[in-house]
């Protein structure tokens, strides 16, 4: 096994394809392709599934994969141990969140400080935003009131109250607070099963005995949002993400003392990659 033929695997699996693998690193595809064949060869594995001009990784080469993220991650964090003193941050900040809302303060300090990282965001729950973290696909992670576990450094991001939101005329004005008996009346919008929020819903509503039945369930926090904004029924969110949106009102919750703890996370093992530690500077001040 040859570091040629392992960095071949790599950039054909993270560009898609042979072709595009061959451009992007400006090699040629012929040259490529035999490393990978060769790769094959001398283990007896099948790394890719070839179909015509598509390719897909198989089980063993999804696995190889996240191997040759962490290899290639720390060959890059060598070199940039070798020149830190004296260039500027620079790459790509991958970030996944629950929400927006908790860091949107540390990510415009990074920015004003590293002004050529460029950063990529995108929401998911809880176990997708773990997942990524877990896979290399993501370097910084937000996520709402669960323990990730031991191979983990975090950082307490602080908590707020879950509530209740509707579209403005949808409840009578102004709006009151609410039990959940009298919130399970009406038509309810929930998100996904593995939303933590929905999940700390539904153990209140156990505990009181009651049963909470969507009518309409969506996928991720916007389009819940859009779908309540519709006047469709009511959702839920922590009050730190109902946001300035003039199109809700907020429901304070009676008898229902739920809140989410915001919690930052990435991978313990990736804590010297230099822009995980330049990213936690600033969201630690």
């Amino acid at each position: 096994m040859r570091h040629s033929q392992l960095k071949a695997f790599h950039d054909v699996a993270l560009h898609g394809g042979f072709s595009r693998a061959a451009d992007m690193v400006h090699q040629a595809q012929p040259a490529l392709s035999e490393h990978v064949r060769r790769l094959e060869q001398g283990y007896d594995v099948l790394l890719f599934h070839r179909d015509r001009k598509q390719v897909r990784l198989t089980e063993t080469g999804e696995r190889l994969f996240v191997l040759t993220k962490r290899m290639f991650e720390v060959e890059a964090q060598i070199s940039e141990y070798l020149t830190e003193s004296r260039a500027a941050l620079d790459g790509r900040l991958r970030i996944i969140v629950d929400s927006a809302h908790h860091i949107t303060a540390a990510l415009r300090r990074f920015q004003t400080r590293h002004p050529q990282v460029f950063v990529s965001m995108r929401t998911g729950n809880s176990e997708e935003i773990l997942t990524a973290l877990r896979t290399y696909d993501a370097e910084i992670g937000v996520v709402g009131s669960v323990d990730p576990g031991r191979e983990f450094e975090t950082l307490d991001l602080g908590q707020t109250p879950i509530i209740a939101i509707a579209a403005q005329g949808f409840l009578p004005d102004p709006p009151r607070p609410m039990t959940l008996k009298e919130i399970a009346r009406l038509p309810l919008v929930f998100r996904e099963p593995e939303s933590r929020t929905r999940q700390k819903l539904e153990e209140e509503a156990a505990r009181q005995n009651l049963r909470l039945t969507p009518a309409i369930e969506v996928e991720g926090r916007e389009a819940m949002r859009e779908v309540v904004a519709s006047g469709t029924g009511i959702g839920f969110v922590s009050e730190a993400e109902f946001g300035h949106d003039a199109r809700f009102v907020k429901v304070p919750l009676k008898d229902a003392p739920m809140a989410m703890r915001e919690t930052l996370v990435y991978l313990a093992q990736r804590r010297d990659l230099r822009l995980i530690r330049a990213f936690m500077d600033h969201a630690t001040g």
